[in-house]
């Protein structure tokens, strides 16, 4: 049997995909899918958190289209037991397969690929969503999707400083220092009021427990700020979203066949696929405030998929 190739993520990062590759990966997919050449599926979720506390969250997605011929499937285990064990909280692996043979073509770092795709598809509805002239970002949760974003939304807009707001210093340490590395002023706030009254982009990515209380209000946010919500707006009170002028989704498809909603219906004014194909209104005044919902998108999982398959020489 042949060798498949494994690419980790060092080998990832050395194939130079930009924020800008990104997004014009993810749009294009998205006119794909209009066009039924791209297809992806809602998420499957096995939660065992009824038995003894169980808190691990198991996830695994799946997308396709044949130009190129690709087939990507995403699993995903979040376990916040691992942080005992000095392990990432999130681990993952992207199997490639050809949509047309079903044969192997590579595997990738799932953690590689969650980060970049979930900062791809927030800075994707940033560009309908967020002010162009956004300069303070800001970060309730300092981890690995706090520096994708910040990565991401330095390439995208004039940031001038970044707002930080963690528990876990060697995090918000790492935050600061690649901020730092951006050009950007920091400022590492003690109260999370702060961080959301002042940002133009907040970031929030904060990891899901049980015992999470939401805290966030959409009220309390900057006149004209973007939200970016990447953690199933876990820490967010949902019935505060109806303060958001403009409030999407990633996928309401997805959306409506899962039983945990990460917004009340009513509020959500369309998903990223509306946005892209101009079915739903984009900010049309600088003192809106506007947010994106992020659940987990397979076809952004294909995205990034592609942009690697294509670079690497493997298709």
């Amino acid at each position: 049997m042949q060798n498949i190739p494994y690419l980790d993520e060092a080998a990832l990062k050395k194939l130079g995909i930009t924020t800008k590759d990104v997004i014009a990966e993810i749009e294009d997919l998205i006119r794909k899918r209009s066009d039924n050449k791209a297809w992806s599926a809602a998420k499957a979720v096995i939660q065992p958190q009824s038995y003894n506390g169980d808190e691990r969250y198991m996830m695994a997605a799946l997308a396709a289209m044949d130009d190129p011929s690709l087939l990507a499937v995403k699993t995903v285990v979040l376990n916040p037991e691992n942080s005992n064990h000095d392990l990432p909280q999130i681990n993952g692996l992207v199997t490639v397969l050809s949509s047309q043979t079903g044969l192997p073509v590579a595997i990738l770092d799932g953690n590689w690929v969650t980060a970049v795709r979930t900062a791809g598809l927030s800075a994707t509805a940033a560009k309908y969503l967020a002010r162009k002239d956004a300069e303070i970002a800001g970060f309730i949760g300092c981890g690995v999707q706090a520096r994708s974003h910040l990565d991401a939304f330095c390439d995208g807009f004039p940031l001038k400083k970044a707002l930080l707001y963690g528990r876990g210093k060697a995090n918000i340490e790492m935050t600061k220092e690649l901020a730092l590395s951006r050009g950007l002023e920091v400022e590492i706030c003690e109260n999370f009021q702060d961080v959301v009254a002042q940002s133009d982009i907040l970031t929030t990515s904060v990891t899901y427990t049980p015992q999470l209380k939401p805290f966030l209000e959409a009220s309390d946010m900057k006149i004209g700020g973007f939200a970016a919500v990447t953690d199933l707006g876990a820490p967010w009170i949902k019935d505060s979203f109806s303060d958001f002028d403009i409030l999407a989704i990633d996928d309401l498809e997805q959306e409506k066949s899962l039983p945990n909603k990460v917004a009340n219906t009513e509020d959500i004014k369309g998903d990223i696929f509306d946005l892209v194909m101009g079915r739903v209104n984009q900010r049309t005044s600088d003192n809106e405030r506007t947010a994106f919902v992020f659940r987990g998108l397979a076809l952004g999982d294909l995205a990034l998929t592609s942009l690697v398959i294509k670079k690497a020489g493997l298709v």
